[in-house]
Protein backbone atom coordinates (compact mmCIF):
# COMPACT_ATOMS: atom_id res chain seq x y z
CA UNK A 1 0.00 0.00 0.00
CA UNK A 2 2.74 2.35 1.51
CA UNK A 3 4.42 1.41 -2.17
CA UNK A 4 1.34 2.74 -4.08
CA UNK A 5 1.03 5.31 -2.78
CA UNK A 6 4.89 6.48 -3.67
CA UNK A 7 3.85 5.77 -6.93
CA UNK A 8 0.69 7.67 -7.31
CA UNK A 9 2.77 10.74 -5.93
CA UNK A 10 5.60 10.89 -8.34
CA UNK A 11 3.27 10.41 -10.76
CA UNK A 12 1.07 13.01 -9.43
CA UNK A 13 4.08 15.25 -9.20
CA UNK A 14 5.46 13.99 -12.66
CA UNK A 15 1.97 15.43 -14.00
CA UNK A 16 2.17 18.64 -12.39
CA UNK A 17 5.69 19.62 -13.99
CA UNK A 18 4.70 18.26 -17.64
CA UNK A 19 1.67 20.43 -17.18
CA UNK A 20 3.78 23.77 -15.64
CA UNK A 21 6.71 22.95 -18.46
CA UNK A 22 3.58 23.58 -21.64
CA UNK A 23 1.61 26.80 -20.14
CA UNK A 24 2.03 28.76 -22.87
CA UNK A 25 2.36 32.63 -21.51
CA UNK A 26 0.27 35.48 -23.23
CA UNK A 27 1.89 38.23 -24.50
CA UNK A 28 0.66 40.34 -21.69
CA UNK A 29 1.80 37.65 -19.27
CA UNK A 30 5.40 38.17 -20.58
CA UNK A 31 5.47 41.68 -20.33
CA UNK A 32 4.58 41.77 -16.97
CA UNK A 33 7.31 39.27 -16.05
CA UNK A 34 10.57 40.62 -17.73
CA UNK A 35 9.51 44.43 -18.03
CA UNK A 36 11.68 44.87 -14.75
CA UNK A 37 14.46 43.67 -16.89
CA UNK A 38 14.14 45.65 -19.91
CA UNK A 39 13.63 49.10 -17.70
CA UNK A 40 17.26 47.72 -15.94
CA UNK A 41 18.81 47.97 -19.47
CA UNK A 42 17.75 51.13 -20.43
CA UNK A 43 19.15 52.66 -17.43
CA UNK A 44 22.54 50.55 -17.52
CA UNK A 45 22.76 50.55 -21.71
CA UNK A 46 20.79 53.39 -22.72
CA UNK A 47 18.72 50.67 -24.77
CA UNK A 48 14.57 51.81 -24.74
CA UNK A 49 12.45 49.38 -22.52
CA UNK A 50 10.24 49.67 -25.16
CA UNK A 51 12.46 48.36 -27.46
CA UNK A 52 13.75 45.44 -25.20
CA UNK A 53 10.71 44.40 -24.72
CA UNK A 54 9.14 44.34 -27.92
CA UNK A 55 12.13 42.05 -29.50
CA UNK A 56 12.00 39.70 -26.62
CA UNK A 57 8.15 39.39 -27.33
CA UNK A 58 9.08 38.85 -31.06
CA UNK A 59 12.26 36.98 -30.84
CA UNK A 60 10.82 33.99 -28.58
CA UNK A 61 7.39 34.01 -29.00
CA UNK A 62 6.35 35.66 -26.06
CA UNK A 63 9.11 32.96 -23.96
CA UNK A 64 7.46 30.26 -25.56
CA UNK A 65 9.52 29.50 -28.41
CA UNK A 66 12.13 25.77 -28.59
CA UNK A 67 14.85 28.76 -28.81
CA UNK A 68 13.41 30.64 -25.72
CA UNK A 69 12.31 27.73 -23.44
CA UNK A 70 15.22 24.97 -24.10
CA UNK A 71 18.25 27.58 -24.23
CA UNK A 72 16.78 30.56 -22.62
CA UNK A 73 17.83 32.36 -25.32
CA UNK A 74 14.98 35.12 -25.53
CA UNK A 75 16.58 37.24 -27.99
CA UNK A 76 17.86 34.87 -31.23
CA UNK A 77 21.87 35.90 -30.72
CA UNK A 78 23.82 33.22 -32.58
CA UNK A 79 27.07 32.18 -31.35
CA UNK A 80 29.24 34.22 -33.52
CA UNK A 81 32.89 33.80 -33.18
CA UNK A 82 33.54 35.64 -29.69
CA UNK A 83 31.17 33.02 -27.79
CA UNK A 84 32.85 30.54 -25.40
CA UNK A 85 29.34 29.15 -23.86
CA UNK A 86 26.89 26.35 -25.00
CA UNK A 87 25.60 26.52 -28.05
CA UNK A 88 21.93 25.20 -28.95
CA UNK A 89 21.12 24.26 -32.82
CA UNK A 90 18.13 25.24 -34.76
CA UNK A 91 16.56 25.45 -38.03
CA UNK A 92 17.18 29.12 -39.11
CA UNK A 93 15.28 31.44 -41.56
CA UNK A 94 18.05 30.54 -43.72
CA UNK A 95 19.14 27.02 -45.52
CA UNK A 96 20.39 24.29 -42.46
CA UNK A 97 21.17 25.31 -38.52
CA UNK A 98 22.64 27.93 -36.86
CA UNK A 99 24.08 28.37 -33.94
CA UNK A 100 22.50 29.80 -30.62
CA UNK A 101 23.51 31.35 -27.65
CA UNK A 102 22.56 28.76 -24.66
CA UNK A 103 22.39 31.00 -21.22
CA UNK A 104 21.78 29.88 -17.76
CA UNK A 105 18.94 31.98 -16.66
CA UNK A 106 16.31 34.73 -18.82
CA UNK A 107 18.01 37.45 -16.79
CA UNK A 108 21.63 36.38 -18.50
CA UNK A 109 20.11 36.54 -21.73
CA UNK A 110 18.37 40.37 -21.29
CA UNK A 111 22.03 41.44 -19.86
CA UNK A 112 23.77 39.35 -22.82
CA UNK A 113 21.27 41.44 -25.68
CA UNK A 114 21.66 44.57 -24.11
CA UNK A 115 25.96 44.11 -24.34
CA UNK A 116 25.38 42.94 -27.39
CA UNK A 117 23.91 46.09 -28.80
CA UNK A 118 25.75 48.65 -26.72
CA UNK A 119 29.40 47.10 -27.80
CA UNK A 120 29.07 46.25 -31.47
CA UNK A 121 30.14 48.76 -33.82
CA UNK A 122 27.50 48.39 -36.22
CA UNK A 123 24.87 49.24 -33.46
CA UNK A 124 26.55 52.45 -32.10
CA UNK A 125 24.56 54.95 -34.38
CA UNK A 126 21.20 53.80 -32.79
CA UNK A 127 22.59 55.39 -29.39
CA UNK A 128 22.82 58.70 -31.28
CA UNK A 129 18.27 58.43 -31.57
CA UNK A 130 16.60 59.58 -28.17
CA UNK A 131 15.23 56.75 -25.49
CA UNK A 132 11.78 58.15 -26.96
CA UNK A 133 11.99 57.46 -30.55
CA UNK A 134 11.33 53.94 -30.72
CA UNK A 135 10.19 54.07 -34.35
CA UNK A 136 13.64 55.03 -35.43
CA UNK A 137 15.18 52.62 -32.87
CA UNK A 138 12.72 49.68 -34.92
CA UNK A 139 13.94 51.03 -38.12
CA UNK A 140 17.35 51.43 -37.26
CA UNK A 141 17.58 47.42 -35.92
CA UNK A 142 16.35 46.39 -39.33
CA UNK A 143 19.35 48.60 -41.38
CA UNK A 144 21.99 47.13 -38.95
CA UNK A 145 21.02 43.66 -39.91
CA UNK A 146 19.53 42.45 -36.63
CA UNK A 147 17.01 40.41 -38.43
CA UNK A 148 16.45 39.33 -42.15
CA UNK A 149 12.64 39.68 -42.38
CA UNK A 150 11.75 42.94 -44.46
CA UNK A 151 8.82 43.77 -42.05
CA UNK A 152 10.74 43.54 -38.58
CA UNK A 153 10.52 47.37 -38.04
CA UNK A 154 6.87 46.96 -38.95
CA UNK A 155 6.23 43.88 -36.43
CA UNK A 156 8.18 45.86 -33.54
CA UNK A 157 6.65 48.75 -34.12
CA UNK A 158 3.07 46.87 -33.85
CA UNK A 159 3.90 45.29 -30.60
CA UNK A 160 5.35 48.59 -28.77
CA UNK A 161 1.90 50.61 -29.76
CA UNK A 162 -0.70 47.71 -29.65
CA UNK A 163 0.54 47.16 -25.77
CA UNK A 164 1.63 50.42 -24.90
CA UNK A 165 5.28 50.08 -24.04
CA UNK A 166 6.58 53.40 -24.72
CA UNK A 167 4.88 53.69 -21.28
CA UNK A 168 8.80 52.32 -20.13
CA UNK A 169 10.28 54.99 -22.28
CA UNK A 170 9.00 57.44 -20.19
CA UNK A 171 10.99 56.81 -16.68
CA UNK A 172 13.09 59.96 -15.57
CA UNK A 173 15.93 58.17 -16.35
CA UNK A 174 19.31 60.68 -14.84
CA UNK A 175 20.47 62.37 -17.64
CA UNK A 176 24.50 61.02 -16.82
CA UNK A 177 23.24 57.67 -18.09
CA UNK A 178 22.15 58.77 -21.00
CA UNK A 179 24.72 57.52 -24.19
CA UNK A 180 26.85 60.22 -25.76
CA UNK A 181 28.88 59.55 -29.00
CA UNK A 182 32.23 59.76 -28.41
CA UNK A 183 33.75 62.51 -30.44
CA UNK A 184 36.36 61.62 -33.06
CA UNK A 185 39.56 63.45 -31.55
CA UNK A 186 42.68 65.18 -33.25
CA UNK A 187 44.71 62.07 -34.25
CA UNK A 188 47.85 61.59 -33.02
CA UNK A 189 50.29 58.41 -31.10
CA UNK A 190 52.19 61.20 -29.08
CA UNK A 191 51.21 61.89 -25.76
CA UNK A 192 49.22 65.76 -25.84
CA UNK A 193 46.50 67.50 -25.19
CA UNK A 194 43.30 66.61 -27.12
CA UNK A 195 41.19 69.28 -28.96
CA UNK A 196 38.75 70.35 -28.11
CA UNK A 197 35.04 68.42 -28.85
CA UNK A 198 31.14 68.60 -27.68
CA UNK A 199 31.72 65.55 -25.31
CA UNK A 200 35.11 66.24 -23.88
CA UNK A 201 33.99 70.06 -22.79
CA UNK A 202 31.72 69.07 -20.40
CA UNK A 203 34.63 68.35 -17.51
CA UNK A 204 36.76 72.05 -17.61
CA UNK A 205 39.03 71.36 -14.80
CA UNK A 206 41.08 67.98 -17.23
CA UNK A 207 43.36 67.40 -19.43
CA UNK A 208 42.24 64.89 -21.88
CA UNK A 209 45.71 63.40 -23.45
CA UNK A 210 45.69 61.31 -26.33
CA UNK A 211 47.72 58.23 -27.23
CA UNK A 212 47.48 55.30 -30.24
CA UNK A 213 44.44 58.21 -30.85
CA UNK A 214 42.32 56.91 -28.21
CA UNK A 215 41.69 59.54 -25.20
CA UNK A 216 42.19 59.36 -21.56
CA UNK A 217 42.73 61.27 -18.77
CA UNK A 218 44.86 61.12 -15.63
CA UNK A 219 43.41 60.54 -12.26
CA UNK A 220 43.48 62.85 -8.94
CA UNK A 221 42.50 62.16 -5.36
CA UNK A 222 39.04 60.94 -5.01
CA UNK A 223 38.89 59.90 -8.37
CA UNK A 224 37.06 56.63 -9.34
CA UNK A 225 36.35 54.40 -12.69
CA UNK A 226 32.27 55.85 -11.83
CA UNK A 227 32.93 59.40 -11.02
CA UNK A 228 35.32 60.03 -14.39
CA UNK A 229 32.61 57.46 -16.35
CA UNK A 230 29.74 59.87 -15.11
CA UNK A 231 31.80 62.89 -15.82
CA UNK A 232 32.21 61.82 -19.42
CA UNK A 233 28.79 60.49 -20.01
CA UNK A 234 29.86 56.89 -20.06
CA UNK A 235 28.53 54.00 -18.15
CA UNK A 236 30.36 52.48 -15.68
CA UNK A 237 30.84 49.02 -16.92
CA UNK A 238 31.70 50.92 -20.37
CA UNK A 239 35.23 52.54 -18.70
CA UNK A 240 35.72 49.19 -17.23
CA UNK A 241 35.91 47.66 -20.57
CA UNK A 242 38.17 50.22 -22.39
CA UNK A 243 39.94 49.51 -19.38
CA UNK A 244 40.17 45.95 -19.40
CA UNK A 245 38.58 45.50 -16.09
CA UNK A 246 36.15 43.09 -15.05
CA UNK A 247 34.75 44.69 -11.82
CA UNK A 248 35.27 47.72 -9.82
CA UNK A 249 38.54 48.39 -8.71
CA UNK A 250 40.09 51.24 -6.39
CA UNK A 251 41.64 53.93 -8.21
CA UNK A 252 45.46 55.73 -7.70
CA UNK A 253 46.08 58.72 -8.33
CA UNK A 254 47.73 59.68 -11.28
CA UNK A 255 46.56 56.26 -13.52
CA UNK A 256 45.68 56.91 -16.84
CA UNK A 257 41.93 56.21 -17.17
CA UNK A 258 41.01 55.73 -21.26
CA UNK A 259 37.43 57.15 -22.01
CA UNK A 260 37.57 55.84 -25.67
CA UNK A 261 37.69 51.98 -26.74
CA UNK A 262 41.78 51.10 -26.79
CA UNK A 263 42.73 50.47 -30.88
CA UNK A 264 43.50 46.78 -31.79
CA UNK A 265 46.78 47.31 -32.20
CA UNK A 266 49.99 50.04 -32.29
CA UNK A 267 50.89 52.53 -35.30
CA UNK A 268 53.04 50.95 -38.45
CA UNK A 269 57.12 51.19 -36.70
CA UNK A 270 55.85 50.20 -33.27
CA UNK A 271 55.48 46.40 -33.27
CA UNK A 272 56.81 45.04 -29.44
CA UNK A 273 57.78 45.80 -26.07
CA UNK A 274 60.86 44.90 -24.88
CA UNK A 275 59.53 43.17 -21.25
CA UNK A 276 60.31 45.15 -17.54
CA UNK A 277 60.00 44.11 -14.27
CA UNK A 278 56.80 44.29 -12.89
CA UNK A 279 55.34 44.76 -16.33
CA UNK A 280 52.00 43.02 -16.77
CA UNK A 281 49.95 42.32 -19.66
CA UNK A 282 47.65 44.64 -18.99
CA UNK A 283 49.69 47.16 -17.95
CA UNK A 284 51.66 46.96 -20.98
CA UNK A 285 47.79 47.77 -22.89
CA UNK A 286 47.71 50.52 -21.28
CA UNK A 287 50.92 52.25 -21.96
CA UNK A 288 50.30 51.74 -25.58
CA UNK A 289 46.37 52.06 -25.83
CA UNK A 290 46.02 48.52 -27.01
CA UNK A 291 43.05 46.24 -25.83
CA UNK A 292 44.28 43.24 -23.92
CA UNK A 293 42.72 40.92 -25.45
CA UNK A 294 44.38 41.67 -28.54
CA UNK A 295 47.94 41.58 -26.99
CA UNK A 296 46.51 38.51 -25.49
CA UNK A 297 45.95 36.98 -29.36
CA UNK A 298 49.01 38.19 -31.21
CA UNK A 299 51.15 36.40 -28.22
CA UNK A 300 49.26 33.21 -27.81
CA UNK A 301 48.39 33.91 -24.13
CA UNK A 302 46.14 32.10 -22.23
CA UNK A 303 43.93 33.92 -20.03
CA UNK A 304 46.14 32.62 -16.80
CA UNK A 305 49.11 34.38 -18.62
CA UNK A 306 49.31 37.71 -16.52
CA UNK A 307 52.86 39.05 -16.27
CA UNK A 308 55.72 38.48 -19.39
CA UNK A 309 58.92 37.82 -18.18
CA UNK A 310 61.72 40.32 -18.07
CA UNK A 311 63.47 41.02 -21.20
CA UNK A 312 60.31 38.86 -23.05
CA UNK A 313 59.55 40.19 -26.91
CA UNK A 314 55.73 41.49 -26.84
CA UNK A 315 54.22 41.76 -29.98
CA UNK A 316 51.65 44.74 -30.02
CA UNK A 317 50.20 44.60 -33.64
CA UNK A 318 50.20 40.73 -36.07
CA UNK A 319 53.46 40.03 -37.41
CA UNK A 320 53.24 38.68 -41.00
Amino acid sequence: MMRRSVILLLSGLFCCSISAQQHKYSRQEYIEMYKDAAIASMRTHGIPASITLAQGCLESADGNSPLAVEALNHFGIKCHTDWKGPTYMRQDDEKGKSCFRVYKSVQDSYNDHADFLRYRDRYAFLFDIPLSDYKSWCYGLKKAGYATDPKYAERLIKIIEEYNLYQYDSLNVPAILLPAAPAELEKSTRLEPASASRLYNLSSDRTIYIRNRVAFVISNTGDSYESIAAEYHLFSREILRFNDLKEKTELAPGTVVYIQKKRTRTPRGLTMHIAEKGDTYRGIAQRYGVQLKSIQKYNNLGKGDISPKEGEQVLLRPVR
